[in-house]
């Protein structure tokens, strides 16, 4: 008899934090098939069965209110890109998720790209995005940006599955400075690559993780990190719960308390055995 598939479970969280007047971050959770599309709410809890599941946060850039405009396009459009990919691998005309991940990174950036120079009010704006693709047994994930995806292993330590995309993350990911000097560095928040903001090209980090109950993601924009070390957040996330709130919300006030200079926002996604 086939064992029953697990479930996931997921929490979100943001904070404006305590300097900006706006919350340029957004963040998404669906559930979809080739039927149709469902907006999933700040905490759940579902099964992986006949239906995949994304989460994605997006942080924009921009200015006046257009770096908030630009990460709500970016979640809309994953909205309107992937359940049709369902439809298609139904029907046998599967391209590969990395395919699809690649082809809806590039269509983000064309959009925004597109009203950068169009409309005045959105010259320069842009977003950094990363998303994580569950389907039974596999996570894949798409990125580009400074937010991060995080995965602590039901038996592991906590990894970084994303580098950031600044010079800054090219040193640490490098072994040429270490994360205290990543964080104190003064160019850290200098994107080399992001989506619209008037780059050229944008290739997304790719990836896949193969998962298992027990496991936890994370997804978080900048804002969370500028407040926390890793060794930090993988505190965070083993902490019972129940104290402090749940995951997301218990590692934004942990980092809004050390920092809270920039937006601020966590999703964590557990697997559990059905």
């Amino acid at each position: 008899m086939p064992s029953a598939p697990p479930r996931l479970r997921w929490f979100g969280w943001t904070d404006q934090g305590r300097v900006r007047k706006n919350n340029e971050d957004a963040y998404l959770g669906l559930q979809f098939d080739g039927e149709g599309v469902r907006h999933l709410g700040r905490i759940g809890l579902a099964t992986l069965g006949g239906e995949d599941f994304v989460f994605a946060v997006s942080d924009g850039m921009g200015g006046a209110a257009a770096g908030e405009f630009a990460s709500r396009i970016a979640v809309e459009k994953i909205t309107r890109r992937l359940p049709p990919t369902f439809r298609q691998a139904a029907a046998g005309l599967d391209a590969g998720r990395d395919d699809v991940l690649t082809e809806l990174f590039h269509d983000i950036h064309r959009a925004l790209l597109f009203l950068g120079d169009s409309y005045e009010e959105c010259a320069g704006m842009g977003a950094t995005l990363s998303l994580v693709w569950f389907s039974p047994g596999w996570m894949h994930l798409g990125h580009v940006g400074d937010s991060r995806i995080y995965y602590l292993p039901a038996g592991g330590a906590l990894k970084r599955l994303t580098q950031d995309d600044t010079y800054v993350g090219w040193l640490y990911a490098t072994g040429r400075i270490n994360e205290r000097e990543a964080r104190q560095h003064p160019g850290r928040n200098a994107l080399q690559k992001a989506l619209g903001a008037g780059h050229q090209f944008v290739d997304p980090q790719l990836g896949a993780v193969a998962y298992e109950a027990g496991d936890r993601f994370l997804l978080c924009s900048d804002g969370l990190v500028d407040g926390l070390f890793d060794a930090q957040i993988e505190e965070l996330l083993r902490a019972p719960a129940g104290e402090g709130g749940h995951p997301a919300e218990r590692l934004v006030r942990e980092s809004l308390e050390r920092s809270g200079r920039d937006n601020t926002t966590a999703l964590v996604i557990t697997v559990e055995a059905a």
